[in-house]
């Protein structure tokens, strides 16, 4: 069974840096691309970073440049390093898999989740 945990949410002052960390459980990096997504109070989920099997990398215009996605495969973790943050960057912050392997953050094509992360970052 597939099983995915985030840690590393909290509060930040605008200008500062947080890192999301996604533990996965139940199957190797090598089978699945994780990604992370948030999701806006009232708002549908949406793709923040992607990473596939192989290493290939999407962010979401909106974060370029400020987040990076990593993986450190020797413990079977997603890292996702989130700089300059701003208060537009308030959200829940979910990890997924997919069995798709590429790297687009295609929503639909994501069928395992955490419970999510309370990322606020006050202005």
């Amino acid at each position: 069974e597939v099983q995915l945990a985030e840690s590393g949410g909290g509060l930040v002052e605008a200008g500062g840096s947080l890192r999301l960390s996604c533990t996965a459980s139940g199957f190797t990096s090598e089978d699945y691309a994780i990604g992370w997504f948030r999701q806006f109070p009232g708002k549908e989920r949406e793709g923040v970073s992607c990473l596939s099997s192989d290493g290939r990398r999407s962010y979401a215009d909106s974060v370029k440049g400020r987040f990076t996605i990593s993986n450190d495969s020797g413990k079977n973790t997603v890292v996702l390093e989130m700089n300059n943050l701003e208060p537009e960057d308030t959200a829940v912050y979910y990890c997924g898999a997919s069995d798709q392997l590429n790297h687009y953050c295609f929503t639909y094509e994501y069928n395992s989740w955490g419970r999510g992360t309370q990322v606020t970052v006050s202005s």
